[in-house]
């Protein structure tokens, strides 16, 4: 169980992280033990971009604990990577999807989003991520192969 106490902060250090303020999250990281940097770690990792996150950053930049600063920056560090793959995996999910519903092949869906063929196949397999105005695009062209609204 935790020992952390917090002061002049309207939460406690049972409340959710994500209910925590700045000032408790940087309580969390001075005087914190493994069990609360776990804790904020993994609100970060349930939204590596979120307000526990960016509070996280910033109480990062603010004080510097001898050996905690480097293991909260890594966490941190990994939240993020995760959740990008995750997002990239998202949007291939999606591009297949499209493709899928196309009824077209490979070369036909390529020609008829403006890309090619090599192109299509790393934006299905989630090597690269196509931009939000060609997924817009390939989603569109599914649609309309369904018959269903083409603003998509």
């Amino acid at each position: 169980m935790s020992r952390l106490r917090f002061r002049n902060v309207d939460a406690a250090p049972t409340d959710p992280v994500e209910s925590w303020p700045f000032e408790a999250v940087l309580t969390a990281v001075e005087r914190g033990s493994l069990t609360d940097w776990r804790r904020v770690l993994r609100a970060v990792r349930r939204d590596p971009w979120g307000p526990v996150a960016r509070d996280l950053e910033q109480a990062l930049q603010v004080t510097r604990p001898y050996g905690t600063a480097l293991l909260l920056e890594r966490g941190l560090e990994r939240a993020r990577v995760a959740g990008a793959l995750a997002e990239r995996q998202e949007v291939a999910r999606r591009v297949r999807a499209a493709f899928e519903a196309s009824g077209l092949d490979r070369s036909a869906f390529a020609e008829r989003v403006g890309t090619s063929t090599s192109r299509l196949s790393t934006y299905l397999t989630g090597r690269v991520a196509p931009s939000s105005t060609m997924l817009v695009r390939m989603e569109r062209l599914a649609a309309s192969a369904r018959g269903g609204p083409q603003d998509a």
